[in-house]
């Protein structure tokens, strides 16, 4: 069966020159880059390249790249990284610290702000739009003495949508809080100037853009007070002890220099085929809409209500057809939950079931799109007269 795969925003295939990158890494050239003969500089050189190569897509200086294990452990040493900080307890005036963060984000950074809640830390969850959307007053009025970091992503996972963070960015610069953003969903996808979006962290996961699964990179502003969560040796300047995964951090290197220089291009040509499948399905399956189309979204993202049908069900229909999406429902002991991004922006529990996320990727072609909106409209049917309920409300429509 030929397959085709509208799941990129999950992950992404190595790109081919990403692993050409990385293969004498894996061989002849194993040498740690902690060592000071030449097999190990040689590997410090490969390091430091990457570096630059990660800097240059987000308008960040070498120095303030550390590599990580992804977008989670950058999420997390950003968060708990500046809320260890001593210094914040004395800005805070002993009333404790607050953290103002979004209803959407993704699970790693909900759960660890869940976490610091129980250690006792305030957290505002700001609510979103219909679109998935912050309120930029909202966030003014959660504002408190005690604010030591918002923490926000840039585009999320689910419908794409971005968040407004050169204003965010400028509420965070004008009150000397400090600023996060997840940008795992948005590199290489959008153009990203940490310098105009006024972060002091932001993450990155690079099999989200062609890099393997496993290696990530934190941008750390120079000057920021973050503490160091694993100890060991002084590797990255003691921001993340530990031997560097020297062919990881070599093919997240190529990953971000490619896609830097591919950006444009990417974004064109795949914005292009995913509105393409978006109007194609919301013209031939009745009542289907999309949800936060009408943000500014990442180029190759469309998530969209098919009522009637239960997404799990569309989702291993669809699979068995060759076709790979995903739902925005997290399976928990064998209880599906709707998606809170979905609910989030106000849709009803059988709304958020009834989704399906389609994302769009740098090998997505015009004949796999054809072939998408041949098979989704057919299994929304099939589904649809399998559907007591459905068929009723059609019935009284």
């Amino acid at each position: 069966m030929n397959r085709v795969y509208l799941d990129y925003n999950a992950t992404t295939p190595v790109e081919p020159e990403v692993l050409e990158a990385m293969l004498p890494y894996f061989g002849g050239e194993f040498g740690n880059a902690a060592s000071i003969h030449t097999p190990g500089q040689r590997a410090r050189a490969a390091v430091e390249t990457a570096r630059e190569q990660v800097a240059a897509l987000i308008g960040a200086r070498a120095q303030e790249i550390v590599f990580t294990s992804g977008g989670t452990e950058s999420d997390n040493h950003a968060i708990f990284g500046i809320l260890a900080q001593p210094i914040l307890a004395a800005r805070s005036g002993e009333i404790g610290k607050h953290v103002i963060t979004t209803a959407i984000e993704h699970e790693a950074v909900l759960n660890a702000c869940e976490a610091l809640e129980k250690e006792g830390v305030a957290i505002s969850y700001l609510k979103v739009d219909r679109e998935g959307r912050i309120d930029l007053e909202e966030l003014r009025h959660s504002l408190r003495p005690e604010t030591v970091l918002i923490t926000m992503m840039h585009a999320n996972n689910e419908l794409g949508t971005l968040q407004p963070l050169e204003e965010v960015g400028r509420i965070a610069e004008e009150c000397e809080i400090y600023f996060h953003s997840d940008a795992v969903q948005s590199a290489g996808k959008v153009t990203i100037d940490v310098n105009e979006l006024q972060v002091d962290l932001l993450s990155l996961s690079g099999h989200k853009f062609y890099a393997p699964k496993g290696i990530g990179a934190l941008y750390i502003r120079g000057g920021t007070r973050l503490r160091q969560l694993l100890y060991g040796g002084h590797h990255q300047r003691g921001f993340r002890p530990g031997t560097e995964n020297v062919a990881g951090i070599v093919g997240l290197g190529k990953a971000a220099e490619v896609a830097h220089k591919l950006l444009k291009e990417d974004a064109r040509r795949v914005s292009a085929l995913r509105d393409k499948l978006q109007q194609g399905l919301l013209q031939r399956v009745p009542q289907s809409r999309v949800n936060g189309g009408a943000s500014p979204r990442t180029p190759n993202t469309t998530n969209i209500i098919f009522p009637g049908v239960e997404g799990e069900a569309l989702l291993i229909a669809l699979d068995l057809k060759g076709l790979a999406c995903s739902t925005g429902a997290a399976c928990s002991s064998g209880a599906v939950e709707p998606s809170h991004v979905l609910t989030a922006i106000g849709l009803p529990p059988e709304e958020a079931r009834a989704s399906l996320r389609f994302s769009l990727g740098r090998h997505t072609t015009e004949p796999e799109i054809e072939f998408a909106l041949q098979v989704v409209p057919a299994a929304v049917a099939q589904l649809r007269e399998l559907s007591p309920t459905y068929q009723k409300s059609a019935v009284h429509g």
